[in-house]
């Protein structure tokens, strides 16, 4: 069968033949029809994540995807080491996998379960948020915070949302999504500081309860310090800064005084600090309510479909705000 694969870190997955594989006891042989692009398998193929080190070359590409079990239905499920989901075929436990609701379309299908899993985790585990708090997104018009957006108020009830990111369209999109309030995030020093403004007074008519964060470096700089007082006598409000993504920087400068000034409490979501609990809600309970709620309208999630073959191609595309590439064999 063919496959995307790559020989070393850093490369651009290339598609070929590899061996079919092999289904262990209580397997099947699946179909795929459907894998997405993601943040994660891009940085495991360059050997940016942690999760690198456990990788082994040639190695096939893909973590997860739509596929066709030999009874004809299509299942969500992941794929297992050495194996590759961005591939034409892919064994699979169907006790392992969760149903496809005939209502949700491949890439969609495909699409969803990894940033809406994160953004589930970022909100409820992480971020420990409540009905009727006010949430920021900081990087809402990527794809997972986009997903954020619409979690936070139509799953987890907030009561106030904020979406801050730069695409304009985007955020325009978000505001009929679930997102109460738009900040655009601007791109040199003097839009930053603007930006920075615009938080704080955010912050001051409806205090944030959580921060959800997917870009880090300067913009966060900016609502940390946001959420600083210089009041001595300010009223205390807690907010719990949830870290979960880079994309605009990978460390920040923290002065010492914005922790002592405000309720500030910053913790990091990723797979190392989400408990066993939650990942065993994953197939049984969240991924089946994330798909009803494709199923029925309430999450909204856009795509753009590649042939497998042009995997090469695909991975060079340039990203747009919440679009997320899908491979189809």
């Amino acid at each position: 069968m063919k496959a995307a694969v790559i020989d070393e870190f850093g490369a651009t997955p290339q598609y070929r033949e590899v061996p079919d594989p092999e289904p262990g006891e209580g397997m099947q042989v699946a179909r795929v029809r459907a894998a997405a692009i993601k943040n994660i398998e891009r940085m495991l193929a360059a050997g940016d994540h942690y999760g690198s080190g456990g990788m082994s070359m040639p190695a096939q590409v893909g973590l997860d995807a739509v596929v066709e079990l030999t009874d004809g239905s299509r299942v969500y499920t992941g794929a297992t080491p050495p194996s590759g989901a961005m591939a034409e075929y892919l064994a699979v436990s169907a006790s392992l996998s969760v149903p496809v609701p005939d209502e949700v379309d491949d890439a969609t299908a495909a699409a969803l379960p990894n940033a809406a899993m994160s953004a589930w985790f970022s909100l409820e585990y992480a971020g420990k948020i409540k009905e009727g708090q006010t949430v920021l997104i900081l990087g809402a018009t990527g794809v997972t915070g986009g997903l954020a957006v619409q979690l936070a108020k139509h799953q987890f009830r907030a009561g106030h949302v904020v979406a801050a990111g730069r695409n304009e369209a985007r955020l325009a999109e978000l505001a009929g999504q679930g997102a109460d309030e738009v900040i655009q995030l601007g791109r040199d020093e003097a839009a930053l500081a603007q930006f920075g403004g615009a938080i704080r007074q955010a912050h001051q008519r409806a205090p944030f309860d959580v921060v959800i964060d997917y870009l880090w470096g300067g913009p966060a700089e900016q609502v940390l310090g946001a959420l600083a007082n210089e009041d001595l006598q300010a009223q205390y409000q807690h907010t719990r800064f949830v870290q979960v993504g880079e994309m605009a920087g990978a460390t920040v400068q923290l002065p010492a005084a914005v922790l002592r000034s405000a309720g500030l409490e910053v913790v990091g979501q990723g797979a190392g600090s989400v408990p066993k609990e939650a990942f065993e809600r994953v197939l049984p309970e969240i991924m089946p309510t994330l798909l009803r709620m494709v199923a029925d309208g309430t999450l909204k999630l856009r795509t753009r479909t590649r042939a497998l073959a042009e995997v090469a191609t695909a991975w060079r595309e340039p990203a747009e705000s919440g679009l997320r590439t899908v491979l189809v064999p």
